[in-house]
């Protein structure tokens, strides 16, 4: 069946959003400017800040969610109707693994590059698969099995290409590793979180920009006051900023004064990840939670692509051999070959699947799926 305009804008709204998202965090991380007290010129590393303001970009998807319920009154619309009532504490807990996954993913986006680790966060079909059978008693089916073991094999292939590439002064070798097993620790809490979710928030049939926009509010409000702390917590080597602290905010803003590109980079990824929940959400909605998955494969695509002709990595081949064993992972895990098959074995077209797969047990993705 053709798409209709509405239908290509969206998906290609989620695609260029969702690029924008990580190519925006990546390129304010590669900016050098003074900070604060006259510190001589530094790179902006300051990954908790830029996590407060994704959560801000999440947070927005609240408004958009109370816009929509206000334009839908009076209509026949009754997706975003006032539904059962649900404690909104429901949201904390997930909103505690997606503050701490996002800011680990933000820590190591500083380490390795940007190409890895969108590759990288492909592990977390592993976890989803693994915890799942303990935690939630599915059973997952050969395929997924399968799937789980190629994106094993994905990731080896991935982090190899990593230590093969020439490292430069601002990507040291330890540093990528560091890095790379950062994104993959972070991938256990993404599972942790999509878990809770499973078990606890879906079953409210709470508005998706409603949840996202819930779980952005508890952690721009938590990771803002944690900032305070980490402002005097020493961070040894892992510190980015002149103090050798944790975070430093003020350092981040007077970067910011100095170089004001570097507030284009965090606008831009603020505002992309509003609308790459928003057009995630429909693209499910309209099309279908497989070409949801399809797109997402295309971004990392887009984001290594960028990334080569931005000269901010190298090329290195075993990174396409890695890729394609992830995406042959995740078709395999999400469920992609059977309508291939039964298209070869019977010689009709492809079947439109039902798209009211469970969170893990199908295509769909965390509430948030953000970064």
């Amino acid at each position: 069946m053709a798409w209709t305009k509405y239908q290509l804008f969206l998906a290609g709204l989620m695609l260029v959003t969702g690029s924008i998202n990580t190519l925006s965090a990546k390129w304010a991380d590669n900016f050098v400017a003074e900070g604060c007290r006259g510190s001589k010129e530094h790179s902006f590393q300051h990954p908790f800040l830029q996590a407060v303001g994704m959560f801000l970009g999440e947070f927005s998807c609240l408004a958009a969610f109370y816009l929509l319920r206000c334009r839908a009154t009076g209509q026949s619309d009754s997706s975003v109707d006032p539904q059962q009532p649900f404690n909104p504490l429901l949201f904390l807990p997930p909103a505690l693994c997606d503050m701490t996954g996002t800011s680990l993913m933000y820590v190591a986006l500083n380490m390795t590059s940007a190409s890895s680790f969108q590759m990288l966060r492909g592990a977390v079909i592993i976890f989803t698969g693994l915890f799942s059978v303990a935690f939630l008693g599915r059973r997952l089916v050969l395929s997924q099995w399968l799937g789980i073991l190629a994106t094993i094999a994905g990731l080896v292939v991935v982090g190899l290409a990593d230590l093969l590439s020439k490292h430069d002064s601002q990507h040291k070798l330890s540093e990528v590793i560091t890095g790379d097993l950062l994104i993959i620790m972070a991938q256990i809490i993404v599972a942790i979180q999509m878990v809770l979710e499973e078990k606890f928030v879906y079953k409210h049939n709470v508005h998706p920009l409603r949840a996202v926009g819930t779980e952005g509010l508890f952690g721009f409000v938590i990771l803002s006051l944690l900032l305070v702390p980490m402002y005097y917590i020493p961070a040894g080597s892992f510190s980015g900023n002149p103090r050798g602290t944790l975070e430093d905010a003020l350092d981040a803003f007077c970067q910011v004064g100095r170089q004001p590109l570097i507030a284009v980079a965090l606008l831009g990824n603020i505002s992309s990840i509003a609308f790459f929940n928003f057009a995630g959400i429909s693209v499910t909605k309209e099309l279908s939670a497989t070409t949801r998955m399809v797109l997402d494969s295309l971004r990392t695509v887009v984001i290594w692509a960028l990334s080569l002709a931005l000269g901010w990595e190298a090329f290195h081949a075993l990174q396409i051999l890695g890729f394609l064993i992830l995406l042959i992972g995740t078709a395999l895990y999400n469920g992609l070959h059977r309508p291939l098959l039964g298209r070869l074995s019977r010689g009709r077209p492809l079947a439109e699947e039902s798209e009211q797969e469970r969170l893990l047990g199908g295509t769909r993705t965390p509430i948030n799926d953000a970064s």
